[in-house]
């Protein structure tokens, strides 16, 4: 197949893309509009430089009459003017994305946006007006961050400002909404967080399904050396950026870069897609789509990639939608572009220097961006003037190619930087921390600190609760027990803590962790006499993980046990950022004459059941199903309750059970009890049951809670999948023999949990399930 193709622009990135795309056998020619002097020397390449790139009724004419069968659009203003629509109209293939898909870089508003609602790490903001000036003065006020100003339309690269104070800010606002500082493009301002750290740049091809990531580079703004003075276009690049490990990359891709194709289906982004990051201490948050090649990114880019790639033929089966189809790999090696500029640049500069290159290094290619031929001279015509990129085998060989080929070019006023890639070749002289592998010892030592007071207030007999040291101490003789069995217990939270994360709430899971292990406990007959946390992480939030400990220290209160001690792992890379793990322990003591269940359980015996607090901590995986499908949202008043938010109601901690039901285990009141926890019913109560009996459980004596008659309208969930997967609003099953259900009944009484009797004993092994149609009743 013959590729005809139309690229436009006319900067360096144009030129490292024509030069690329000539080398393709299936390239017939290439016309790029306007073009440069650099693209004019390339073979099967003719510029267009009598019509503007911005002239898409004349580009269009010129693309039928000449037979072009792909279209590249090299900088970002024809894309967001909606060129992609009027190539499409005519058939013509056009690797590039459609006006909608541009929004992300024509709008940083509608692309924050866009982040939040499909979860992708980016920086804290806020969108204002210009109308809103007083309302945005008073969010700088408020919040305690330094700030980003950045205009939400095109403003040529220099829509952003970055003040040092609240003062800065403030005024910066007004240069923006009232001196018009960046004309329309600040009609609108997206205030961001500053974030710290590393920044990187990824290029990936897209096919609106398929997304192929370049090599990260890293580019340099500033004007001048040590990354001082103005911001530029670009004063040079490198790639791949060592900072960016395979774990960064893989994280990328998984948390930014698929997500953000994914949540494009409306609008498929077909083209380039070039994200910004910055690598926080919390992982890679996105800075700025742009959906256009970047610019000196590209330069370096096309010098990694292997000679056996057909570029023309990657790009027109992206247009296509079939990238899958396409190979694109590379080589290994580092490539490097220095930009040589006209003096003056960001600023006035002069045009029309002649410029000499003499001879450069083989592995080095001189990229053209602003030049033009003048009487059969060249000449500058730019600001940035050419892109002398170099490929080596490491950093430094690709360097000292690119300084090389600079000694032998020259024009009066010739700026550039000196110290290209010097954050690579700094990193690699300096040796690592834990602190740069993800761990801050000095965030465990301030939870400590923070969760000191949260520990002493659980303390007990035999406890004294002081954390810091190697290991938790107990002293059993302390408790007075006389012939005590020890019984211990390990559980987690399940996907409630999914939940717990989506929503913010975590001073309830706590809560959630100690009673799943404690209630086990109390089954066997024992009391809770210390427990054990452990909390893993891919970052420490010291204040979120001071508020889980929070709630288990509450649990613990609620149980009577003291927590004694725990771990604390940050994991970075086990973990998603933001996400958490829970576990707990927890050791209990009960005579050896109490122990349950006892061996006189028989069939007559009565089942009395402890009402629950809601769903307690199993079954959340199909609970998230069944909000996902009913068209609620966490965030949706409660159906049952409308005062909270759904999420906040079914994080309703599970309830301990200790005070009130312990004291009958003292009282040898009890033969045997079950813990309604995951399998519900069917599952849990014949675990405390001898083998040759059962029992029958009759779900008309209680009412079926409103949390449950959510689920199961909802979930279109049938009563005994109900039966076996929640609690139902029974959380604890009681054994009793018939002449003390009385006695019992009357020392339940006042406490949290309603009783009910919901059945007995029998002679046949299994639950019997009897009246679960009476749950399908509104």
């Amino acid at each position: 197949m013959s590729i005809r193709i139309l690229l436009l622009g006319n900067g360096g990135r144009e030129h490292a893309l024509t030069w690329r795309l000539a080398q393709s056998p299936q390239v017939d020619h290439i016309y790029v509009a306007p073009g440069n002097a650099g693209t004019k020397l390339e073979p099967k390449t003719t510029n267009l430089d009598d019509i503007p790139s911005t002239d898409f009724p004349r580009l269009v004419e010129f693309a039928v009459k000449n037979d072009i069968t792909l279209v590249i659009p090299g900088p970002e203003q024809p894309l967001v003017d909606g060129v992609e629509s009027h190539f499409r109209k005519v058939g013509i293939p056009v690797f590039g994305p459609s006006q909608k898909a541009a929004r992300m870089e024509g709008s940083k508003a509608f692309s924050k946006d866009f982040m939040v609602r499909h979860n992708i790490p980016t920086a804290r903001f806020r969108t204002f007006q210009s109308s809103q000036l007083d309302e945005a003065i008073d969010h700088i006020k408020s919040v305690d961050y330094s700030v980003v100003l950045k205009a939400s339309g095109l403003a040529a690269g220099k829509g952003v400002l970055i003040p040092e104070t609240k003062e800065e800010a403030i005024e910066g606002l007004k240069e923006i909404f009232v001196a018009r500082a960046f004309g329309d493009a600040g009609d609108e301002v997206v205030i961001e967080e500053f974030m710290t750290g590393p920044e990187i740049s990824i290029l990936a091809l897209s096919d609106g399904y398929t997304i192929v990531p370049l090599p990260a580079a890293q580019d340099h703004k500033r004007i001048g050396e040590g990354d001082k003075g103005p911001n530029t276009g670009g004063m040079g690049a490198y790639a791949p950026a060592p900072v960016a490990t395979p774990e960064i990359l893989d994280r990328i891709m998984k948390e930014s870069l698929q997500p953000t194709i994914d949540g494009m289906r409306r609008f498929p982004f077909v083209g380039l897609l070039f994200t910004g990051f910055m690598l926080t201490e919390d992982g890679p948050k996105v800075l700025e789509y742009n959906v256009r090649f970047g610019d000196p990114e590209t330069e370096a880019l096309m010098l990694l990639l292997d000679s056996k790639v057909d570029l023309a033929n990657v790009f027109l089966a992206a247009a296509e939608h079939r990238l899958d189809s396409a190979e694109v790999s590379l080589k290994s090696g580092t490539a490097v572009t220095v930009v040589l500029a006209s003096q003056g640049y960001p600023g006035n500069y002069e045009k029309g220097k002649k410029i000499t290159i003499g001879e450069v290094p083989s592995d080095v290619v001189v990229f053209h961006a602003g030049t033009k031929l003048s009487n059969g001279e060249l000449v500058t015509a730019g600001g940035r003037v050419l892109a002398v990129t170099a490929y080596g085998a490491d950093l430094q060989q690709a360097l000292a190619a690119a300084y090389s080929a600079i000694d032998n070019i020259a024009f009066d006023g010739k700026t550039f930087r000196r110290d290209i890639a010097h954050r690579a070749l700094n990193a690699s002289k300096e040796g690592l921390t834990y602190a740069q592998a993800g761990v801050s010892v000095d965030a465990g030592n301030a939870l400590v600190e923070a969760i000191k007071p949260l520990v002493r207030a659980t303390k007990r007999s035999g406890a004294d609760v002081e954390i810091g040291g190697f290991g938790g101490v107990f002293d059993l003789k302390a408790t007075g027990y006389k012939d005590p069995v020890l019984v211990s217990g390990t559980d987690g939270v399940g996907t409630k803590l999914r939940l717990a994360v989506d929503v913010g709430i975590h001073d309830t899971v706590g809560i959630d962790l100690v009673a799943m292990s404690v209630n086990d406990l109390l089954v066997q007959g024992a009391e809770p006499l210390y427990f054990l946390d452990y909390y893993g992480c891919s970052k420490l939030e010291v204040d979120v993980a001071t508020q889980v400990v929070s709630g288990i220290a509450e649990g613990c209160r609620q149980a009577g046990c003291a927590l004694i001690g725990g771990e604390t792992a940050e994991m970075p890379g086990m973990y998603l950022p933001g996400d958490y793990d829970l576990a707990g322990f927890a050791v209990g003591a009960v005579e050896r004459n109490l122990i349950l269940p006892r061996n006189d359980i028989a069939a007559g015996d009565v089942i009395l059941g402890l009402s629950s607090s809601g769903v307690h901590s199993n079954g959340f995986s199909l609970v998230r199903k069944v909000v996902q499908v009913s068209g609620f949202t966490y965030e949706s008043p409660c159906p049952w309750n409308p005062e909270v938010k759904l999420g906040r109601a079914l994080l309703e901690p599970t309830r301990i059970y200790i005070s009130q039901v312990l004291p009958l285990v003292h009282a040898g009141l009890l033969k045997g009890m079950s813990h309604i926890t995951g399998g519900g019913f069917t599952e849990n109560i014949p675990r405390v049951l001898p083998k040759n009996l059962g029992c029958y459980v009759d779900a008309s004596t209680w009412s079926l809670p409103p949390v449950f008659r959510f689920l199961r309208k909802h979930g279109r969930v049938e009563p005994l999948e109900m039966a076996r997967t929640f609690n139902n609003g029974i959380g604890l099953v009681l054994i009793v023999g018939p002449n003390d259900v009385e006695e019992v009944l009357k020392k339940l009484e006042g406490g949290p949990s309603s009783v009910y009797k919901i059945g007995e004993v029998t002679s046949t092994p299994g639950v019997e399930m009897r009246n679960v149609l009476t749950w399908l009743e509104d």
